[in-house]
């Protein structure tokens, strides 16, 4: 059941949302789409992602908080399962006793920790060792430790139904559990970049969006809304007081639209109403646009459409780190010894936020 959020009222530095979201969010420019936001987004989520989890004790107590199964409370919430006892068949379980937990000892009926985006299909592959990308709780969910062995490290693909192994010995996790799965993927994507490419572990094209994003997530996006479970997850994690928490969050349970905005495909929900804001308040930016591009030497220009102070500019590489910031910028910007590559330049006027990507060539 989803929780229904009123429209925020459009800023634009952002959007004004309800509760743990509107703090999290208020420095993101919204205004974005394309690569544009997804780099935005990743700076956002690595910026915060401030406690890294050991894999024990920190996940399984991580999940016990976060993945409790509503109606019965000392239980948690089983990935791809779908019934609590109307069969005799333990792996279909929608929820097990929390105390219930894996040790090693060719257990039955126990849950363990699934990686959604498998370790062995990273590059390189998520290490538990260490805290770091193997151990990000978001990616790590509660699930029968038969089924979490049935799905392996199989890539998902389409199906219909509970979950199951699909075509090509692929993997479907269930209609109740699709958009759950291409959230967290989408959220890898952007936390940890290549090493995680949606085109590993799913199958279909990545040739409508601009970057290695799959059809197949989008469409999983759109048509399975968030659960109260992942929104719950969500704000346990924000919550830095929380003893087992990250920090971050993962934009798109907050908003599926903004996989839309990215990547394109079927519209999913738009809990905070930023289409129909953006399409109201486009008249109002001050938008801007770079030139020669792509660029051979040091020198950029700055062409603006309206009136406003230009303040400042920031320039990110591919991978969200922040390479050079120049302060109240004149029109024509000598960038000095800037190597080759492709870069985001985040263009900062008194009254708008643009985005603009910026291909170098020495």
């Amino acid at each position: 059941m989803l929780k229904k959020l009123f429209f925020g009222y459009f800023l634009i530095w952002g959007i004004a949302l309800i509760n743990a979201q509107q703090a999290y969010y208020k420095d993101v420019d919204l205004t974005a789409s394309g690569l544009a936001l997804k780099q935005a987004l990743a700076v956002k989520i690595i910026s915060t992602h401030t406690h890294t989890l050991r894999y024990t004790p920190g996940v399984w107590e991580a999940s016990k908080a976060t993945d409790l199964y509503p109606s019965i409370p000392n239980n948690v919430t089983l990935i791809y399962g779908w019934e609590n006892g109307t069969d005799l068949e333990i792996t279909n379980d929608l929820s097990r006793d929390k105390g219930f937990r894996d040790s090693g000892n060719n257990q039955l009926f126990v849950w363990n920790r699934e990686h959604v985006f498998p370790k062995s299909l990273a590059s390189p592959k998520l290490s538990t060792s260490q805290p770091g990308a193997g151990t990000d709780a978001h990616n790590l969910r509660p699930a029968d430790k038969q089924r979490n062995a049935e799905r392996s490290n199989a890539v998902f693909a389409p199906g219909s139904g509970t979950a199951s192994k699909a075509v090509t010995n692929g993997w479907f996790p269930g209609d109740q559990w699709k958009g759950d799965v291409a959230r967290i993927i989408m959220y890898m994507y952007l936390r940890y970049g290549d090493q995680c490419l949606p085109t590993a572990v799913g199958f279909g094209s990545s040739s409508n969006t601009p970057d290695a994003m799959l059809d197949l997530f989008l469409q999983w996006n759109a048509e399975d809304p968030v659960s109260e479970l992942e929104k719950t997850r969500n704000d346990y994690h924000q919550n830095t007081s929380n003893t087992y928490a990250q920090g971050n969050r993962n934009p798109f349970i907050d908003n599926p639209y903004l996989a839309t905005r990215i990547w394109g495909g079927p519209a999913a929900q738009d809990v905070w109403g930023l289409y129909t804001a953006l399409r109201v308040s486009t008249e109002k930016l001050v938008q801007f646009s770079v030139y020669p591009n792509p660029l051979r030497g040091n020198n950029l220009h700055l062409q603006q459409s309206k009136q406003g102070k230009l303040t400042k500019i920031e320039i990110y590489s591919m991978s969200s780190k922040l390479v050079r910031t120049i302060e109240n910028p004149t029109r024509t910007i000598d960038l000095g010894v800037l190597p080759s590559g492709v870069y985001l330049l985040k263009i900062i006027s008194t009254n708008a936020i643009t985005h603009e990507k910026l291909i170098k060539n020495n």
